[in-house]
C-alpha cells in the first residue's frame, strides 16, 4: 500500500460518523447494508449520509452496488486488511508477535463458513 492510499483511508475514518458507518458495514459482512438502513441505524440525515458515504467510497474503504431500487454498501475487506498490514508492516523490526501485534486478517463470517464448507473433509 502506498502512503497516499493509507493517508486517504485514515483521513476518511478520522470522523465519528464515517467511522461508525464503516464499523456498521464491517459488522454486516458481505451482505452489506442499504443507505436507508445505515441512516436509520446511525441517525444520520440523508444528505449528510451521502457526503460521508462518498468520502468512504473515494478512500476505497467501501463499495456500492445497485440492487433493484436499493443501493447496497459493503466494506472492502481487502482494503481494510491492506491498511492494517501497512500499519503493522515493520512492527518490532519485522517480528510483530514480539510486541503483541498478531497478523490480523478479517474474513467475514459468511465467507469463512463457505470456505470451510468447501474444504475437503
Amino acid at each position: 500500500m502506498k502512503n497516499e492510499t493509507a493517508v486517504a483511508a485514515l483521513a476518511a475514518l478520522a470522523q465519528d460518523s464515517r467511522l461508525a458507518i464503516f464499523r456498521l458495514l464491517v459488522q454486516a459482512g458481505l451482505d452489506g447494508v442499504s443507505a436507508g438502513r445505515i441512516g436509520e441505524a446511525l441517525g444520520v440525515p440523508p444528505a449528510t449520509l451521502s457526503f460521508h458515504l462518498k468520502e468512504l467510497l473515494h478512500a476505497g474503504l467501501i463499495k456500492n452496488t445497485q440492487e433493484g431500487r436499493f443501493v447496497i454498501y459493503r466494506a472492502q475487506f481487502d482494503q481494510m486488511n491492506e491498511l492494517i498490514a501497512f500499519l503493522t508492516e515493520h512492527c518490532c523490526e519485522g517480528n510483530p508477535e514480539g510486541c503483541g501485534v498478531a497478523k490480523v486478517e478479517c474474513e467475514p463470517a459468511a465467507a469463512k463458513r463457505r470456505r470451510i464448507a468447501a474444504e475437503p473433509a
